[in-house]
């Protein structure tokens, strides 16, 4: 039987069979050879993902142990110039007022104490009276970030471009840029404590660690989204849109992975400046939630699949509740006294000005340096907020009206053992503040303490410190303190105990100067009390000299100096030649300090920056950025 010519028909027919078949088969073979490029460690470049590991590791520790090695040599150089020079005269400390190195204070001028631009640094960027952008970080701040951000994006596009098929490039980006979210949460969490041991080790301020944790909070959600989306891009041309949600939706990997990185995405949304500033207070407990709900998502996400990043973040978890126990038990050592049965009760009297005289009655003995701070809570107005306020004033007292407690009162005249060590148990400590009332919790307190007026409010209060006091200004002769509005309150401890030591002759210092600023003559009764005791002091007159600026007087014929050693004057100082008055009469070496407005503090470091070359002037800024 002779087999039937196909017609042109039936050859059309065949070779549109052919070519769905062919398309079947190459669709096929793309899909399987794209799909395993979203999954686990396929296409993952883990050798040169541990070497940027290590690097990235290495060049933090490296610079860490830069700066402590620089910072052991400066308390050696400080301890020196403190021994040698707290029994000579201001004239016998000439050799300390000199510069020594050229570079040293280069670096200082152009480098370390030098704004970004020309002169803004800590003055707030402000849009309107509702919009905040922030601050702008310092030279320094701004190299050591552009080096971490740099550094960090060079890791990331360091990718084996060679390979065949980009799909598995991308798939090592999306490794690379895990790897480097995961180990730069370490840091993230580490910066972000109260209770970080850095800050007193290195002596660098919370202020400037919430800096960097900002910043390595952007690039950890840049490399969390950049991680996301490679695994979004290579499973959509593995599977279509279809594919990426019935992951997301059914595999807790994928699901958890997406948990943690849309917890940081809302966190970098919460965080912009004029968000966080506007909503700082919500902000707060909302960021706690979702930073603990980025560390679980992304700990459960590495459990899944067994990766290798998860003793990091165990570690991460660890740090993160390890400085909240901290935290806690802070709060419980020093609010609460088994002996007594105490807790800790907070005075609140307004003052005029729109500020508050706070005292904190602390149920025990509690030693607090100048240049403190602490986190306080109150019950009637939301426990679970907390701000920082620099502490103005420590008084210690006896609790038991039975037991005498002043100046005159020495341990020795007690008589037995045991009633020392009732005193020593009956001993507790008083912490004062002022605060300026500004929004939120501030001024709901004004506003609750103005009520009692004359009177004075009683709460049921919590206060989480001291933290802070790092820099000790013993070792200068002479030293120049600026304050701005309730910024004196940074101030007066340390006046007080200067004053003492120069008088005992067991810190350096010859000559204080307080320069303070305020917008009216009343603002001075917020500290009336505590500067009486100063003006009191024994020997106050040979080594304190205090400038009183009052900018906005009801009537300037008011403003006048009650001494030679208290002066007033009507308006703004000129800072510069401030400094440079300060500086033709320098005592020893000299430590200008400066806590207030944003804009103040800007002034001082610009015209300390001016000095530099006249004599060894060092300058510390006390800032609460958030």
């Amino acid at each position: 039987m002779a087999l039937e010519r196909p017609n042109d028909a039936s050859r059309l027919e065949l070779a549109q069979l052919l070519a769905r078949a062919a398309t079947s088969a190459l669709s096929s073979n793309s899909t399987s050879t794209v799909a395993p490029f979203a999954t686990a460690l396929n296409g993952v470049d883990q050798p040169m993902n541990n070497l940027f590991k290590v690097i990235l590791w290495w060049s933090i520790g490296v610079l860490g142990m830069l700066i402590l090695v620089i910072r052991i040599f400066q308390r050696w150089r400080a301890h020196v110039r403190h021994m040698t020079a707290m029994n000579l005269s201001g004239q016998q400390q000439r050799y300390f007022a000199i510069n020594r190195t050229k570079w040293w204070w280069k670096f200082k001028k152009y480098v370390l104490y030098a704004p970004l631009g020309k002169k803004r640094h800590n003055r707030e960027i402000r849009l309107s009276s509702a919009l905040n952008m922030g601050t702008v970080p310092s030279r320094f701040h701004s190299i050591i970030l552009g080096g971490f951000i740099f550094s960090n994006i060079g890791y990331m596009v360091a990718l084996p471009y060679s390979r065949e098929g980009h799909y598995s490039v991308v798939a090592a980006l999306r490794g690379r840029s895990g790897v480097l979210a995961v180990i730069n949460m370490i840091a993230l969490v580490i910066f972000a404590g109260r209770n970080n041991p850095l800050i007193p080790l290195l002596q660098i301020s919370f202020d400037t660690y919430n800096l960097l944790h900002r910043w390595i909070g952007r690039m950890v959600v840049l490399e969390a989204i950049v991680h996301t989306g490679c695994w979004a891009y290579v499973k959509h041309a593995a599977t279509s849109w279809s594919g990426i949600w019935e992951m997301i939706a059914t595999d807790p990997f994928i699901s958890w992975g997406t948990i943690g990185t849309t917890a940081l995405v809302l966190i970098a949304v919460l965080s912009l400046s004029p968000v966080r500033h506007a909503f700082y207070e919500t902000f707060l407990s909302v960021h706690i939630i979702l930073a603990f709900l980025t560390i679980l998502g992304t700990w459960i996400h590495c459990r899944t699949a067994k990766l290798p990043q998860l003793p990091y973040l165990k570690v991460i978890l660890t740090l993160w509740m390890v400085e909240r126990i901290a935290r806690m038990a802070r709060l419980a050592w020093y609010n609460y006294s088994l002996h007594g049965k105490r807790w800790t009760k907070a005075t609140i009297e307004a003052l005029p000005g729109d500020a508050c005289r706070v005292t904190l009655h602390l149920p025990r003995k509690v030693n607090i340096k100048p240049g403190s701070h602490a986190y306080l809570r109150f019950s009637t107005l939301n426990i679970w907020e907390s701000h920082p306020f620099s502490i103005a004033w420590i008084q210690h007292r006896s609790s038991n009206p039975s037991l005498p407690f002043n100046k005159m009162d020495s341990i020795s005249s007690m008589g037995s053992e045991k009633q020392v060590q009732s005193k020593a148990k009956d001993t507790v400590t008083d912490v004062s503040f002022v605060i300026h009332a500004q929004t939120g919790l501030t001024k709901r307190l004004f506003d609750k303490a103005n009520a009692y007026r004359p009177g004075a409010l009683t709460l049921t209060a919590a206060f989480e410190g001291p933290y802070g006091g790092d820099h000790s200004l013993d070792s200068y002769g002479h030293v120049v303190l600026f304050a701005g509005s309730s910024g004196i309150t940074h101030q007066i401890p340390y006046i007080q105990h200067l004053v003492k030591g120069c008088n005992e002759k067991s810190v350096a210092t010859r000559k204080i100067v307080l320069v303070w600023i305020v917008r009216d003559s009343e603002h001075l009764e917020w500290v009336r009390p505590w500067m009486n005791q100063i003006l009191e002091m024994q020997g106050r007159r040979e080594c304190l000299l205090i400038k009183l600026f009052v900018t906005r007087p009801k009537n300037p014929r008011e403003i006048i100096s009650p001494s030679n050693t208290v002066q007033m004057f009507p308006g703004r100082p000129n800072i510069k030649l401030v400094m440079q008055n300060e500086v033709k009469e320098q005592v020893g070496a000299m430590c200008v300090t400066v806590c207030g407005p944003g804009g103040l503090a800007d002034n001082v470091r610009d015209a300390v920056r001016d000095v530099q070359e006249d004599g060894v002037v060092d300058f510390i800024e006390e800032s609460f950025n958030w």
